[in-house]
């Protein structure tokens, strides 16, 4: 549906059919890909991680069932049901209402904002709960994809008007920012600064992903006491997802631009003083950047280890190791690319998302059951980095599930604090482009 969706959303913007039908299958094939890349990786590592948890003793209680169980609970549920248009008519009060800048067409991770809405409504048993939950979690979403959009399009090239509404990466930025300020004051650390493009240059071969992903495929493939054949193999299949990603990501952007263009110049026309409107993508426009590779690359084993030796953690990452690439696009404009502190940044909202993870189980066991049955549990507690590990997931569900009325309360008023935050800004950004049109 991908592609017949974007042909339809460029044609609706102005663009010929023609290039609205090229823009929409590069988009098509671009999603195909990278599920072909994912699968990949997740069919190679997966073995092998599965095989160190039971050489070393790594198991853990809870059961990583990935981000695909976690979508599918989510549309299965009766938030999920509805929460496109609710989401869509939101998302067109708050561009009358100035509330926000950002013209979310990233549709399919409205996923993020049902799966926080189904385990909210499975806790609290009220559908309402549920659907206010979702609510809060988009209109926050729409919200951070303003505040990040300028950082964003600054570090990223050919990004400008473009934002991320996708609430998994979005919800990360303002811990990367105050993470990032944080490591800026440690003596030593803060001078510390090794980019992905320097290292290519530095160490040659040795500082390219493709490298560094063979190096620890097969590092992986020989702890978990491979043949020496399949330790060359799962090398060479990390090199090549190192590799291959940002092929495929180059032809999201070359679908997608098109259509942010034409949209852009669509808003600019239909609403009054919209200068500087962004067009909310997916953030898989961006992963294929080096120091994101290279981070990721490096996060997994240190992960693996960590999740195990870390007190009170009972989720172990496996299914989801393939998604750890979606946590760094909004660490980047904040670390300049810096891939020690990224990878940094990146270790410790990870550690802090597998306890969110941990603590979030019993819910999202209960709502894997009431949506799918025993396909996924088997008889254990079940988990997902994406969206459970989310620190705006576990905000959400403290306020509204536990706390309920009161909790409901404190958070639509904050979240309508952002909101006039937001507005006051876009008011001032508006003035200010009205008046540089009539000079």
């Amino acid at each position: 549906m991908m592609p017949i969706i974007f042909t339809i959303i460029g044609m609706c913007m102005g663009i010929k059919l023609t290039k609205a039908v090229r823009s929409g299958l590069y988009v098509g094939v671009g999603f195909v890909g990278l599920g072909v890349i994912t699968k990949l990786l997740t069919d190679n590592l997966g073995p092998a991680v599965d095989a160190l948890a039971t050489i070393y003793n790594l198991e853990t209680d809870i059961l990583d069932i990935g981000w695909p169980a976690a979508a599918e609970v989510a549309y299965n549920s009766a938030v999920g049901a509805v929460v496109i248009p609710i989401c869509l008519g939101i998302n067109l009060l708050l561009l009358i209402l100035k509330g926000t800048r950002t013209v979310n067409i990233d549709i399919w991770n409205f996923w993020h904002h049902a799966f926080i809405g189904s385990i909210v409504a499975v806790a609290t048993e009220s559908f309402a709960y549920g659907l206010f939950a979702a609510v809060i979690c988009y209109i926050i979403s729409l919200v951070l994809a303003d505040f990040t959009a300028k950082p964003f399009a600054k570090f990223y090239d050919k990004m400008e008007g473009i934002s991320i509404p996708q609430p998994f990466v979005a919800g990360f930025a303002p811990f990367a920012w105050l993470l990032n300020k944080g490591l800026d004051l440690i003596p030593g650390i803060n001078k510390i600064n090794i980019d992905a493009d320097e290292m290519k240059k530095k160490f040659g071969l040795l500082g390219e992903p493709i490298f560094l992903g063979v190096i620890v495929g097969c590092l992986l493939g020989a702890l978990a006491q491979y043949e020496f054949a399949k330790v060359l193999q799962l090398g060479i299949v990390m090199g090549a997802v190192m590799e291959l990603i940002p092929r495929i990501t180059s032809l999201f952007i070359e679908g997608l631009v098109p259509i942010s263009e034409a949209t852009r110049e669509l808003v600019k026309r239909k609403f009054k003083n919209s200068a500087g409107l962004y067009i909310g993508m997916t953030p898989a426009l961006v992963i294929g950047h080096p120091a994101t590779l290279v981070a990721t690359i490096l996060l997994i084993p240190v992960l693996l280890f960590v999740s195990v030796v870390t007190p009170g953690n009972k989720f172990l990452p496996l299914t989801s190791l393939a998604g750890l690439l979606y946590i760094f696009p909004m660490i980047l404009p904040y670390t300049k690319g810096n891939v020690f502190k990224t990878f940094l940044i990146g270790l410790i909202l990870m550690i802090a998302g597998n306890y969110m993870v941990t603590s979030l189980s019993g819910i999202f066991t209960e709502s894997v059951v009431q949506a799918t049955g025993t396909k996924y549990t088997t008889g254990q507690q079940v988990g997902a980095i994406d969206f459970a590990a989310s620190p705006i997931t576990w905000i959400i569900y403290q306020m509204t599930a536990n706390l309920k009325l009161v909790g409901s309360v404190i958070l639509g008023l904050l979240t309508v604090g952002l909101v006039v935050f937001n507005r006051q800004k876009n008011v001032i950004k508006s003035t200010e482009a009205e008046g540089s049109v009539e000079q």
